[in-house]
């Protein structure tokens, strides 16, 4: 996914009507069919900067001091504070760079916590049909209820600051990619029947397949020592 194809501007986003335009501090609500996101900044130079050197010194802090209180904090940071707040940072990076792939992760999260119990329907159709090692790799359950994918979500962001980092992202990509399978599969079936869902539907499918494809280049990268 580019990252023009993730931002979208502050008038943009008035005019589609999805956030109020002062509303910082509450959690954004993402249209099914879409992720959207924020610009980060009016010098690119500086938000570069900025969004690489915030992303390396959260990582380090927490990896040298991964107590159970931080973590805490810093999974539920979006539940208090609102996706913006982060979009503000990462949103604008470059897809396959350190605060590119936190900015996903999170993301990933706030999309799952958002409508859990389409999300999870989703990500059962598309385990059911998968021929690939996907489900294994995501860690749910099958059949999962919505509480055990919220805990999913919450593992999975909670690995990349205390586990293998490249492995938690390998996660969110496969949990990503089986919810895009998914959402493609039931779009097949609304076709005829109902035609506008199955284009939402569609379209949410390659999001989710986006997501999966910067995740899973972001861990590669990560592995072989040049994500940053």
């Amino acid at each position: 996914m580019q990252s023009s194809s993730l931002a979208t501007s502050w008038a943009t986003r008035r005019t589609l009507g999805r956030v109020p335009p002062r509303d910082f501090h509450r959690p954004t609500q993402f249209a099914g069919h879409e992720f959207e996101a924020f610009q980060g900044g009016d010098d690119p130079a500086v938000m570069h900067r900025v969004a690489h050197e915030s992303a390396a010194a959260l990582l380090a802090r927490v990896r040298n001091d991964p107590t159970p209180e931080i973590l805490d904090r810093l999974v539920a940071f979006t539940d208090s504070h609102g996706i913006d707040a982060l979009a503000e940072l990462w949103a604008g990076a470059t897809p396959h760079s350190l605060p590119g792939a936190l900015w996903r992760i999170y993301l990933l999260r706030a999309v799952i916590r958002q409508s859990p119990d389409d999300i999870t329907y989703l990500f059962e159709r598309g385990s059911r049909i998968s021929a690939t090692i996907d489900p294994i790799v995501a860690g749910a359950p099958m059949p999962a209820s919505p509480e055990e994918i919220l805990e999913l979500a919450d593992r999975i962001l909670r690995g990349v600051f205390e586990g293998d980092f490249g492995l938690a992202l390998e996660r969110g990509a496969a949990f990503a990619r089986l919810a895009a399978s998914g959402a493609a599969s039931v779009a097949d079936d609304l076709d005829v029947i109902e035609p506008d869902r199955s284009v939402e539907l569609t379209r949410r499918a390659l999001r989710l397949t986006e997501l999966a494809t910067d995740l899973h280049a972001c861990s590669a990268r990560w592995r072989d020592g040049s994500l940053d």
